[in-house]
C-alpha cells in the first residue's frame, strides 16, 4: 500500500520543478519574440493577403502590421487605437487600393508623415467591378475593381513594387529581398501553371461559359485570368431585391451553375435562397485568407469539380 503511495507522490516531486520552469520558458520564448518584432522594422498593409506577398519577400527582417484583421469587411473597418499607435512607428505602408484605404489613407499619412506610402497596384490596368474584365477602359462614375491580388500575374506586378520600396527604404539587405523575390516570382509562375491546368483555360464547356456565382464581386481577376465568369449576387453594393434574386435564379439554372462562393465578410442570406431554388452548392471561399496560394488552388478545384 505504502509503495503504490509513494511513486505517485515521487512522480509529483519531480515534475512540480518542471511545470513551474515550463511557463517560465514560454514566457522568456514571447518576450524574446515580441522584442524581436519590436526590433525590426515596421510596415504596414491594409488586408492580410499583402502581409503574404511582404513576408515572402521581406522574411523576419520586417514586422508587418495589418490593418484590416481576419474577418472584417475592408470597406466599413475602423482601426482600433492600438493600430494607430502601431502604425505611428511604421516606415512604410503598402496600398492596394481597397475602399478602407480611401477613407484612412491620408489620416495615416497625417499620424505618421515621415512614412512611406508605396502604391502597390501601379502600373496594374484596373478594371470596373463586376464587369469580369471584359471592357478595356472605366467610365467615370463606375468603381474600379481592387480585387488584383487573386490574379497571380498581378500579384507578381505588386510584388516588384514591394521589392522596389524595401530595397529603397532597407538597402543593406537589398540581396536577401532579390534573392526571395526570385524565389517568390519562381511560386508565382508555378502557381499561375497550376491554376490553368486545373482550370483548363478556354472559355466554354459542351457549349456553355464556365460560370460562377458569388456575393460579392471579389473573383474578376480571377476570372478573367483564367477564361472563366463571375455572376455576382449583390446589386450595386446592396442585398438583391426579390425581383433581382428571381432573375438570379433564373440566370444559375440558364448557365448551369453549381457552385455560389460566399465569404466571411458579407450576408449569406441571398446565397442559400438562391441555393435552395437551384440546388446550386454553397462554398466557403475568403479572398482575405492569409494562405493565398492554398486558397486559390482549393477555389480553382472546387469549380473545376462543379464542371465534371
Amino acid at each position: 500500500m505504502k509503495t503504490g503511495l509513494a511513486m505517485p507522490l515521487r512522480v509529483c516531486l519531480l515534475r512540480g520543478p518542471l511545470l513551474v520552469l515550463v511557463p517560465l520558458f514560454t514566457s522568456i520564448f514571447l518576450l524574446l519574440t515580441s522584442a524581436h518584432a519590436l526590433c525590426a522594422p515596421q510596415v504596414a498593409v491594409s488586408i492580410v493577403p499583402q502581409r503574404y506577398f511582404v513576408e515572402q519577400i521581406a522574411g523576419g527582417l520586417v514586422h508587418v502590421t495589418v490593418m484590416v484583421p481576419p474577418g472584417a469587411n475592408p470597406a466599413t473597418y475602423e482601426p482600433r487605437p492600438s493600430q494607430m499607435r502601431e502604425l505611428s512607428m511604421a516606415q512604410a505602408y503598402f496600398a492596394i487600393g481597397v475602399p478602407f484605404e480611401r477613407t484612412w489613407l491620408k489620416r495615416f499619412r497625417a499620424a505618421n508623415p515621415k512614412m512611406m506610402v508605396v502604391d502597390t497596384v501601379k502600373d496594374i490596368r484596373l478594371y470596373p467591378i463586376s464587369s469580369n474584365g471584359r471592357r478595356a477602359g472605366m467610365a467615370s462614375q463606375e468603381i474600379p475593381d481592387p480585387h488584383v491580388w487573386l490574379a497571380p500575374a498581378l500579384v507578381l506586378l505588386q510584388a516588384r513594387n514591394i521589392l522596389n520600396a524595401l530595397v529603397s527604404l532597407y538597402p543593406e539587405h537589398a540581396t536577401v529581398f532579390r534573392k526571395r523575390y526570385r524565389d517568390f516570382s519562381s511560386q508565382l509562375i508555378e502557381l499561375d501553371l497550376s491554376l490553368m491546368e486545373t482550370l483548363e483555360t478556354g472559355q466554354k464547356r459542351k457549349g456553355r461559359l464556365r460560370a460562377f456565382m458569388v456575393f460579392h464581386p471579389s473573383w474578376g481577376y480571377f476570372a478573367r485570368a483564367y477564361g472563366l465568369k463571375q455572376v455576382p449576387i449583390e446589386q450595386e453594393g446592396k442585398e438583391p431585391r426579390p425581383s433581382q434574386l428571381f432573375d438570379l435564379i433564373k440566370r444559375v439554372k440558364k448557365l448551369g451553375i453549381k457552385v455560389i462562393l460566399v465569404q466571411p465578410q458579407f450576408s449569406q442570406k441571398a446565397a442559400r435562397i438562391i441555393s435552395e431554388a437551384t440546388g446550386a452548392r454553397i462554398v466557403k471561399a475568403d479572398p482575405l485568407a492569409y494562405r493565398w496560394d492554398e486558397n486559390l488552388l482549393e477555389v480553382a478545384k472546387t469549380l473545376r469539380e462543379s464542371w465534371e
